[in-house]
């Protein structure tokens, strides 16, 4: 596909645009005119209309470099052929039964076939549901009602996965023991006192303050790369400590891999040679379609078997499973190889090296985090260690901001935080179309 010249693609903002017509419908009958507020935007959003490979085309026909893929959920960008045609057989013969499909079967295989944590699974339909039956396991498993988390990270809605989501200065408390801080607007001082939250990548904090909950933890729950902590990777060191510390005192280690399964075939567990007890997942196990599952140990899994009557954790949902989603999913899956997982690690790796090559060029101060596919770009540089050296001042998150709008009106997409991630339809010419924009977006202005 022949890249354009750097353009303007800013029809969206024209008072007249059909985007601004949807916005103003979209206020009646949604509230804010949003059901999703990653995609809010001010003074309003661009509404999408289509997407072909790796570029999305928005209502009003400007065309953007899609660097997000729903935000991590699309491993092979939009409407790949071979997961359009598996989905569009699938849903010919019907799209949900009161009945499990073979689909479920041959996903589940997959999965536990890559993944070493993982002896078998169970399907839902979102990674917040993942996340939360993977602590419902654990605490069916161990009969113990706390969970630790780590400070800052990211697991989806369930109220007690996202304590301490959204914390700040003044509110976060000593670093050996961060506070428990509500991040939803009523969330009972229950579920606040059992949550015990951890420093990231501080290992004799961490171990320490496990080692004091000990007997009360059902389960830590951990993200090795956790995008909201600033997509900063876990040390080695750090994760086996924490893999140790869980095992000796019979807590579950939850890997939260909804974003991180992109890191390589074998998933994070498999890039950084840790074993969990439970994994969550999502997004592309779905193959672009609404997905989750946990997987884990047989011994924990077991508590979710109906088999002799009602399980310890009993777990239903409508659309488990649904055998479109699965289909999508499988034939996603079977094109990421090997060989497509060392592909996308390369491309991303030149893509992370040019961005800081033109941070470089241009002075200012910048950074990129990630691994594999996926990309953070910080509007500043210091030693990202944890979620409290990754939080961006007041400047900085406008510098961020301008950056961001700058790209969206120039043909690129990203998120407002900065995280970007490739599909397997980014290739060397995408990479030189998005480091062209960034560097004319940055010189002009005094943007990241």
């Amino acid at each position: 596909m022949a890249l354009r010249t750097i353009t303007e693609t800013r029809a969206y903002a024209r008072p007249d645009s059909r985007s601004a017509k949807l916005w103003e419908r979209a206020q009646g009958v949604l509230p804010g005119g949003n059901s999703r507020t990653t995609v809010y935007m001010a003074p309003r959003p661009i509404y999408a209309a289509e997407g072909e490979g790796c570029w999305i085309i928005d209502v009003d026909g400007d065309r953007r470099l899609d660097l997000l893929n729903n935000y991590t959920a699309l491993i092979h960008g939009h409407a790949h052929p071979a997961v359009t045609e598996a989905a569009t057989r699938r849903l010919a013969r019907g799209s949900a039964f009161p009945l499990p499909t073979a689909e479920e079967i041959d996903l589940a295989a997959l999965i536990v076939d890559r993944l070493d944590g993982v002896d078998q699974v169970r399907f839902a339909n979102s990674g917040s549901e993942a996340v939360m039956m993977a602590i419902k396991a654990a605490r069916g498993f161990t009969g113990r009602p706390k969970i630790a988390k780590f400070e800052g990270a990211y697991h989806g809605s369930y109220d007690w996965a996202e304590v301490s989501l959204g914390s700040g200065p003044d509110e976060w408390g000593p670093l050996e023991a961060p506070a428990s801080i509500p991040y939803s607007k009523g969330t009972p001082a229950s579920v606040l006192e059992d949550v015990v939250v951890l420093p990231f990548n501080r290992t004799e904090l961490a171990v320490a303050r496990i080692e004091r909950e000990a007997k009360n933890l059902a389960a830590v729950l951990i993200d090795p790369m956790p995008n909201r902590v600033g997509l900063i990777p876990a040390r080695a060191d750090f994760l086996r400590a924490i893999r140790e510390v869980t095992a000796v005192h019979g807590i579950c280690l939850i890997f939260d891999e909804v974003i991180s399964f992109r890191l390589g075939y074998h998933g994070a567990q498999g890039v950084f040679g840790i074993r969990p007890d439970l994994t969550s997942l999502g997004k592309i196990i779905g193959g672009g379609f609404p997905v989750g599952a946990v997987g884990g140990r047989a011994d924990v899994m077991a508590v979710f078997d109906p088999r002799g009557g009602k399980p310890l954790v009993p777990h239903g949902g409508t659309f488990n499973a649904n055998p479109v989603t699965m289909a999508a999913g499988l034939a996603a899956m079977q094109l990421m190889d090997e060989k497509a997982f060392d592909r996308l690690d390369e491309v991303g790796g030149k893509l992370r090296s040019g961005v800081q090559a033109c941070l470089e060029r241009a002075g200012v101060p910048g950074a990129v985090t990630g691994m594999g596919s996926l990309f953070r770009l910080h509007p500043a540089e210091r030693a990202f260690v944890d979620y409290r050296s990754g939080v961006a001042s007041e400047a900085e998150r406008a510098r961020l901001d301008r950056l961001y709008r700058k790209l969206i009106d120039h043909g690129i997409l990203l998120a407002p935080t900065g995280l970007g991630c490739l599909s397997t339809a980014v290739g060397e010419a995408e990479i030189e179309y998005f480091l062209e924009v960034l560097n004319a977006c940055i010189h002009n202005g005094d943007s990241a």
